[in-house]
């Protein structure tokens, strides 16, 4: 860094988090000329945003000091926490006179709290979680469901144009996090319910490429489809959004319907798969990989000796 903190050259933008989303949404960012310094916990992956011209900080208190308005794009909330230091003397320091745009996926409730805390603090906060995985990231077509104070939602959203096709103002803090988690229902549960349809044709002995072909050119055809089907029919599955995640989405979408009474009868059918997917030793591949806990449950099914008859 040849730059001091504070110098007139400090970048506006931050950005902390360059894991399997983080890196090429902020790529995007530093290709499109924004002045940016970027933070993450493993070194190796902020080299490729220092070649796209961004300065790359020593920690994320020196990307706080250096930029305005600092995105996160953090695994889990835990996480978070600790690289805000939130709870601790070092917080309210951080984050004072400075606009938190919070882009990971938590539960409503979470992101409600950090807002009030960074309010507190004298900082002002937005939620942007995104609908799109690896692909969308890459080519800049996320959707953002935003969350916050419609002043400081309108200063963020030309930010995040690099990033995303579409921005939606879906309310006050914990309305984008709700937004995405009824999102991530239909997805969590269509990409499931995907590997099934693919698992069937295979054991049915159908050819998968005519299974995409009518699945492509019919009325449930996709950008989803037409990724995943391919990934399920090759068993490919190159993380696009891990397995992991997709599991952890249908716990958040789960814990949120349970506190409101609401049943979730499909969501909690697919939770289970990608739990066992996870179990299977495929948390860092992609949520595709659901199909080897479908595929597991087929063979485990065949290994039982007959049911008698009772008649």
């Amino acid at each position: 860094m040849t730059q001091a903190a504070g110098s007139p050259a400090t970048p506006r933008y931050g950005f902390v988090g360059l894991g399997v989303m983080g890196q090429p949404m902020a790529l995007n960012l530093a290709r499109a000329g924004l002045p940016l310094v970027v933070w993450n916990r493993t070194p190796a992956r902020a080299e490729a945003l220092r070649a796209a011209g961004a300065e790359v900080a020593s920690s994320a208190e020196e990307v706080f000091a250096r930029a305005r308005v600092v995105i996160v794009m953090l695994l889990d909330e835990t996480v978070t926490d600790a690289v805000l230091g939130r709870g601790g003397p070092a917080f309210e320091k951080l984050v004072a006179d400075r606009v938190l745009v919070s882009m990971g996926s938590t539960a409503p409730e979470y992101a409600r709290r950090l807002a009030a805390d960074v309010h507190a603090a004298g900082g002002r906060f937005v939620e942007a979680p995104v609908s799109g995985s690896r692909r969308p990231a890459e080519a800049g077509e996320l959707v953002a469901m935003l969350g916050g104070d419609p002043d400081t939602v309108a200063e963020v959203r030309p930010l995040l144009a690099p990033m995303c096709r579409e921005t939606v103002h879906c309310g006050p803090a914990g309305s984008g996090v709700l937004m995405k988690l009824a999102v991530n229902l239909y997805l969590t549960t269509t990409i499931a319910a995907l590997a099934e349809a693919v698992h069937f044709a295979q054991r049915q002995g159908l050819d998968l490429e005519t299974f995409r072909a009518v699945v492509d050119n019919g009325q449930l055809g996709s950008g989803v489809t037409r990724v995943k089907v391919p990934m399920l029919a090759g068993h490919d599955f190159t993380v696009q959004a891990a397995t992991a995640d997709a599991y952890a989405s249908t716990r958040l979408v789960a814990d949120a319907a349970r506190a409101a009474g609401i049943a979730t009868p499909m969501l909690d059918l697919g939770s289970d798969l990608y739990g066992e997917s996870v179990g299977l030793g495929n948390g860092r591949l992609d949520m595709s990989s659901v199909l080897t806990a479908i595929e597991a449950r087929t063979d485990t099914a065949r290994s039982q000796p007959p049911v008698p008859s009772t008649d």
